[in-house]
């Protein structure tokens, strides 16, 4: 398929990547789009790991109110300068990981935040299902790793597929963005409410 600057064009305007990246990743996807689109997004997610260390002082509070005002989210996410958090590309993130969190209910940020009595619970419950379902003693411990996996992407907010796009983690989608904006990009913490329930905080210290 000839690779046209119509083509690149559209690409750019859709990934935000620059015109010869775009060119080079549809050169490579021998005209396929959507096929560029992939290559460019892992070529981000790769470039956005070499940024991970650089401090994220600036950024927004963001909320989601869901229909009927029953349920709403507030979350924090930095980046490196107010410049990057005024854009619409920030802005967007920050809502749709706020969007994602009222639809996604996660419990916590990271698996590294998840208790240790609690993580020790799960994997006592899927050693036990596994045991019940007879498999060998030999590969229980394999099974446990694969369910815990699935642990975390039902309660880790960057572990969990996005609403939006399941084909991308929160952590994969936040990466895009890193590799689309040049700066770091960190979610701070969250907030989830719901009429009826006690307020659960994620990812940051206990509130003073």
């Amino acid at each position: 398929m000839e690779i046209t600057a119509a083509l690149v064009k559209e690409l750019r305007e859709r990934t935000g990547a620059g015109m010869m990246e775009c060119k080079k990743a549809l050169v490579e996807a021998r005209g396929d789009s959507a096929e560029a689109e992939v290559i460019l997004r892992k070529r981000g997610i790769s470039m956005a790991g070499k940024k991970a260390g650089r401090v994220t002082s600036q950024g927004l509070i963001g909320s989601y109110i869901h229909a009927g005002a029953q349920l709403g989210v507030m979350v924090e996410i930095n980046c490196e300068s107010d410049f990057v958090a005024r854009t619409d590309v920030f802005k967007e993130l920050v809502h749709d990981v706020a969007m994602h969190i009222a639809a996604a209910d996660p419990r916590y940020l990271r698996k590294e935040d998840v208790p240790a009595a609690i993580l020790d619970k799960e994997k006592e419950i899927a050693r036990d299902r596994a045991k019940a379902e007879g498999k060998p003693e030999k590969v229980l411990d394999r099974i446990v790793e694969g369910r815990l996996v699935k642990f975390y992407e039902e309660v880790c907010l960057l572990d969990q597929p996005f609403v939006k796009e399941a084909t991308l983690t929160i952590d994969q989608l936040v990466k895009t963005r890193i590799a689309k904006l040049g700066e770091n990009i960190a979610i701070a913490r969250f907030v989830r409410f719901k009429v009826g329930d006690a307020a659960v905080e994620a990812g940051g210290p206990p509130a003073q």
